[in-house]
């Protein structure tokens, strides 16, 4: 089984444009990524998928491999071009905007696929336990929840479940975008049309599941921070710093 990462870049960024070219320390906050995933050991390749040149440009001056796509509405899309003449079973998307990923979730990621030889799962991804009400509330954390079985049922921007009885101790749960693909689950996705939940929410893992696919979620205890705002950007230098304090 060959496994790959590939790390989709788009450099305009509707909230945050140019965000990945933001410095990290030293280091750019793609190129952070890009080694963190390269560190990991755990891909026979990993790529950055990116429609900007100053991102390809960035990522091959470090000596990484790059490849540029088309301009597309949604990182899988990108991923699935990317990938199309590579030759590989299982591909990780590992957003380029979550700096901190550590192996453990990646590699639980991997052993979904390792374990499924009838091959009923088309896709893995990561959650994590939300317990603030002000992360709960927040419409940039996508909630997911899942049958008895780990399988996603729904992804949202809004407060799900909705807890009608305040006294039942409902669990929420937060969405981390990294996902594992079979290959042809992934090339499958970017042949079918943008469905209706997709555009309402604008949560690209809707269109699998609505089109029948089956995702398996993952729950981790990774504290990490995507960087969707700038504030985002700050929070992620006080963990540098903090890793940096404790090496």
């Amino acid at each position: 089984m060959k496994i790959i990462a590939v790390i989709p870049a788009r450099y305009e960024a509707s909230r945050f444009p140019g965000k990945l070219m933001q410095l990290l320390g030293d280091k750019t906050v793609i190129s952070t990524t890009y080694g963190n995933v390269i560190s990991t050991g755990l891909f026979d390749e990993v790529f950055v998928a990116t429609d900007s040149e100053i991102i390809y440009n960035e990522i091959s001056a470090i000596g990484g491999k790059a490849v540029i796509t088309g301009m597309h509405e949604t990182g899988s899309d990108r991923i699935a071009e990317a990938v199309q003449n590579i030759d590989c079973d299982i591909v990780v998307n590992v957003q380029g905007d979550e700096p901190f990923l550590k192996l453990e979730p990646l590699k639980q990621l991997i052993d979904v696929f390792k374990n499924d030889p009838l091959y009923q799962i088309s896709l893995a991804s990561l959650k994590i336990r939300l317990s603030d009400t002000e992360e709960i509330e927040n419409p940039n954390n996508v909630k997911v929840i899942t049958d008895l079985n780990g399988f996603a049922m729904y992804f949202s921007r809004s407060v799900i479940p909705y807890a009608r009885e305040r006294s039942f101790a409902t669990e929420y749960y937060k969405h981390i975008g990294v996902y594992a693909f079979r290959k042809s689950a992934l090339l499958q996705f970017a042949r079918l049309p943008i469905s209706p939940l997709e555009s309402a929410e604008k949560i690209e893992c809707i269109r699998y599941l609505e089109h029948g696919m089956k995702i398996k979620m993952i729950e981790t205890d990774f504290i990490g921070v995507g960087i969707d705002v700038p504030e985002d950007l700050e929070k992620a230098k006080l963990i540098l710093k903090s890793q940096q304090i404790g090496e």
